[in-house]
């Protein structure tokens, strides 16, 4: 079974995105700190090659070629194990056929055929000898999506402000050193997706899925109901609906929650959609607190790296 985390929103009204803050949460017990403070790495830069980059809202795609044809444009999802091709680029470059599979995205299962590639590329990146799912460009948004079957070997930087995806070999050594307004995090890996577990809602400790093929972020269930078990009134709320690359839809629960925090750093009004959608089951995130951190969270930052080989995250802060 594949499964793409990937996801749009629509939404009635869109709340502010959030904004960085320097002050600690006020719950945590004295002397006993809830959240190691993330530390500083001198290892994980993008250096390489620079590829331009459209936003697609607060997603980025970037120039993918298909058997040395293109470039076309691709997403970027890290929380995707596999690359997708878009039914109509699939069959302008006569793709030939695989066999159907089951894909898990935000909304539910499905049945999608699928096709075969020689040779996927970005930068000086190359997969090779690939069978992808192939999806309505109408719904991915782009002519394709770039997961982590592509990714996994890779450092990826994805700049905000120059709207640039940086794709680089981790193989390769980095000269580059840190800078004062970087923070990094180490995160844990599960099915190839990294999880950030420094991260948490008051006493609430939570981890936090990178996911940079949705545009929106989603908590689970539990997060809600650890969060707000003690309030007496319920939070206000928003119902939305939120779309995945295959066409489904389900609906979810926006919640402004004042303050989440991220490594070392605090967030401030921080939108979250909440629905138990599959991915944190396949994550086994589903009994625990979790969210699933979107690019309406990852642009309130400069600039955010994923170094998948060695589980690091960098986020720069904006001056």
């Amino acid at each position: 079974m594949y499964f793409l985390v990937a996801a749009l929103a629509a939404m009635s009204a869109t709340p502010p995105p959030p904004t960085t803050g320097d002050q600690a949460l006020p719950t945590a017990p004295p002397g006993k700190p809830m959240i190691a403070p993330a530390t500083i790495d001198e290892t994980l830069e993008v250096t390489g090659e620079s590829v331009k980059a459209r936003q697609i809202r607060t997603r980025m795609t970037v120039g993918v070629t298909v058997n040395g044809q293109g470039p076309y444009r691709f997403l970027v999802d890290s929380g995707a194990d596999r690359s997708v091709v878009g039914a109509a680029l699939a069959a302008r470059l006569a793709l030939p056929p695989g066999e159907s599979v089951t894909l898990q995205s935000m909304a539910g299962a499905s049945r999608v055929g699928t096709v075969r590639v020689d040779r996927l590329q970005v930068g000086g990146s190359t997969v090779t000898d690939v069978t992808v799912p192939a999806l309505s460009e109408a719904y991915l948004g782009a002519q394709g999506l770039l997961g982590i079957d592509a990714l996994a070997g890779q450092r990826v930087m994805l700049d905000f402000d120059a709207k640039t995806i940086t794709v680089q070999d981790t193989r390769r050594p980095d000269p580059r050193s840190f800078a004062a307004d970087e923070i990094v995090v180490t995160a844990r890996r599960r099915r190839g997706q990294l999880i950030i577990t420094e991260a948490g809602v008051g006493r609430t400790g939570l981890s936090a899925v990178v996911d940079t093929g949705s545009e929106i972020t989603i908590g689970n269930r539990a997060l809600y109901a650890a969060v707000f078990r003690n309030r007496r009134r319920p939070p206000v709320a928003i119902t939305t609906s939120l779309i995945s690359v295959t066409g489904q839809t389900l609906t979810a629960d926006l919640v402004v929650l004042p303050e989440v925090r991220i490594g070392g750093l605090t967030l401030l009004n921080v939108t979250i959609a909440f629905a138990d959608v599959p991915p944190f089951a396949l994550f086994g995130l589903a009994e625990q607190p979790a969210i699933l951190l979107g690019t309406d969270v990852l642009e309130v930052f400069r600039r955010v790296s994923l170094d998948f080989r060695r589980r690091k995250i960098r986020f720069v802060l904006r001056k």
